[in-house]
């Protein structure tokens, strides 16, 4: 009986040291970014979705770029959300 009830304790311990874990890795510090030319390209995407496609003679390819960017107000301060990024669909004939 005591092995059942320390099972969801032991669980819940396991998530907590898991959450402060996590915690401790993202508090060391921030680490510099590795190409400076391509933080600085992702910085200048305008807000939104951005798809085109063109057909060459052989090759048929879709380009997408892509920001999303939303601050969080919370009580005792805000968060800042950002994701940018590229994609490429292309399709050759072989």
């Amino acid at each position: 009986m005591p092995a059942i009830l320390l099972s969801p304790i032991a669980w819940r311990i396991f998530q907590i040291g898991l959450m402060l874990a996590t915690i401790a890795y993202a508090s060391r510090g921030r680490s510099v970014p590795k190409d400076a030319v391509h933080e600085a390209v992702l910085d200048g995407l305008p807000e939104g979705l951005a798809v085109d496609a063109h057909r060459a003679e052989a090759e048929r390819a879709v380009h997408a770029a892509g920001r999303f960017r939303r601050v969080l107000r919370l009580p005792g301060g805000g968060l800042e959300i950002e994701a940018a990024g590229f994609g490429r669909l292309r399709l050759r004939r072989a």
